[in-house]
């Protein structure tokens, strides 16, 4: 059975097509010059990329040769199979003799090539499209730079300036948002929020008593870990870290919501429509924040304490009785308002920077993840000064 088979004569002809492919010459180059000053390339075998193909340099080193050569000429009777790089190899030379007087005939390609050359040089490239790698000079980086900055502050001010005449319209009963929208974000700021402050709370506790520990037990001085940490966690330490959470956790979340509306172009809708985007969107956050942030101080203040506490009883062998007689002596009104003044600060600049980078974020998905990195970098850096500057305020009046 298997011999009438490969007996069939259409089975033998595919069987010696296979062979015949198997065996495909690779594209050669040869050259003729006519009487006319025309100097003819003979394409011969497959110029398909796969296939070790001549190089450009033979047919420049043969122009070289002949002196007086008006044209080239091309003759593809022997081309066996072609595909782009047959197409590269023909435009690299009609490029390279282009402005040289020296005419590339297409008469002898085959129809597909010339159909395809055709397309390829029937619109020119236009001056200056390509992209030039240039670096400006230094002092034009630094006047761009300036200008960028200065730009970028009269915007900072225009929109704290539009926040506040936005908390006018608010006090006043003019200012339009939908007070489920505040309801929503009060509980992501707030309720949400519990479990992370709790759990960075309590560790810093942890840590301030663990670290007074060290040095207070060498005088026996233990009892006073206790004032330790209630005073640093209640005066800035407890403000600092719920600043730094809602940063990374709310800040973030404000500019990458408002920047994806700003990409989809649903903030120029509400100014369509006559709303303002200030009251519509960065309103309701500012006053969620400013609401939560003093609350959760507090919630920060108490997990500290609750810290240090499980140190000093557990550790020093302090009593609890004493450890929290010993808190509350500690601490006064000056302590606790001072680390409420610290929240409420946080809260608007939090705020102020994740509504500010999603107001200024571009239009691609990339400024949305640039203007929350943004948002991270200006709330965490506006943290850090702000306590610096109200505890200066606060040792020039005595407090």
């Amino acid at each position: 059975l298997h011999s009438e088979i490969l007996s069939a004569p259409i089975l033998q002809i595919f069987i010696m097509q296979l062979a015949k492919e198997d065996k495909i010459e690779p594209g050669e180059l040869s050259f003729d010059r006519k009487a006319d000053n025309t100097l003819l390339v003979r394409l011969k075998g497959s110029w398909t990329i796969g296939q070790k193909l001549p190089s450009v340099g033979e047919v420049q080193s043969q122009v070289k040769s002949d002196t007086g050569l008006k044209e080239i000429a091309f003759d593809t009777r022997e081309l066996s199979g072609w595909d782009s790089g047959l197409l590269s190899f023909l435009t690299k030379i009609i490029n390279q003799y282009a402005d040289k007087n020296i005419t590339v005939g297409q008469e002898g390609l085959p129809e597909g090539v010339r159909k395809l050359l055709h397309l390829a040089f029937a619109v020119p490239e236009r001056k200056g499209a390509r992209r030039e790698a240039s670096q400006e000079p230094l002092l034009t980086r630094i006047g761009a730079a300036t200008i960028g900055a200065g730009q970028s502050s009269v915007e900072t001010l225009n929109f704290i300036g539009e926040a506040f005449l936005a908390f006018l319209k608010f006090f006043v009963g003019k200012a339009r948002f939908q007070r489920s929208d505040l309801m929503l974000t009060i509980q992501q700021c707030g309720a949400q929020a519990l479990p992370i402050v709790s759990l960075i709370s309590v560790l810093v506790g942890l840590i301030l008593a663990f670290i007074g520990a060290v040095q207070l037990m060498m005088f026996g001085a233990q009892i006073f870990v206790a004032d330790l940490v209630a005073i640093a966690m209640v005066r800035v330490m407890g403000a600092v870290m719920v600043g730094v959470i809602m940063a990374g956790r709310t800040g973030a979340a404000f500019a990458a919501q408002i920047g994806t509306m700003q990409v989809n172009e649903e903030i120029d809708a509400l100014q369509t429509l006559g709303i303002s985007p200030m009251e519509f969107l960065v309103l309701p956050r500012m006053l969620a924040l400013i609401l939560m942030m003093p609350l959760l101080c507090v919630y920060a203040d108490l997990m500290g304490v609750l810290g240090g506490f499980i140190v000093g009883v557990g550790m020093l062998d302090i009593s609890s009785t004493q450890y929290i007689n010993q808190t509350i002596k500690a601490l006064n009104l000056y302590h606790f308002s001072i680390g409420l003044l610290h929240a409420l600060v946080f809260g608007v600049l939090v705020a102020l920077a994740g509504c500010l980078r999603g107001i200024q974020c571009g239009r691609s998905a990339s400024a949305v993840g640039q203007a929350t990195t943004s948002a991270v970098v200006t709330s965490i850096v506006s943290i850090v000064l702000a306590p610096a500057v109200i505890t200066i305020v606060a040792n020039l009046l005595g407090i």
